[in-house]
């Protein structure tokens, strides 16, 4: 079954990735932003982020993104928007986007963090098993 999953960073962009990318992110939040093909142009050029795309028998399937930048404490990385879609979910797909990305974080070096809501019961025991600690902080959020 692991030949069947494909996992990239996203390098081009086009209507087809702007669909599979909306589908992901209506199962991952339902206060998602419009998704459009200059957003994925955006974040595909930016040199703080990368997204990576997870294939199953060749349909995208799921999705993370991997950002860092510099602060005085040091360079800061954060895994964002992990979501497998629920049709395919069980088979590890996540677990290989997150090692996948841990390993490009370990190239920049720094602290990786992530965020993970109480009810995702799955994502906060995968996250677990691969090593990441719960910290207590809180997370403020403001609209902007």
């Amino acid at each position: 079954m692991e030949n069947m999953i494909d996992i990239y960073e996203l390098t081009y962009c086009d209507e087809n990735m702007v669909g599979a990318i909306r589908k992901l992110l209506l199962q991952l939040s339902t206060s998602c932003v419009e998704f459009d093909i200059n957003m994925l142009r955006y974040i595909v050029e930016s040199k703080n982020s990368t997204l990576y795309i997870a294939e199953y028998e060749g349909k995208v399937c799921g999705m993370l993104t991997l950002a860092h930048y510099k602060a005085p404490t040091g360079t800061k990385l954060w895994i964002e928007d992990v979501v497998v879609d629920e049709a395919v979910r069980g088979k590890s797909i996540g677990r290989r986007l997150v090692l996948n990305a841990i390993e490009r974080a370990k190239e920049i070096g720094g602290t990786l963090m992530l965020t993970s809501r109480p009810s995702r019961v799955a994502a906060n025991a995968l996250y677990r098993s691969i090593g990441f600690e719960q910290r207590e902080t809180n997370v403020y959020k403001i609209k902007l």
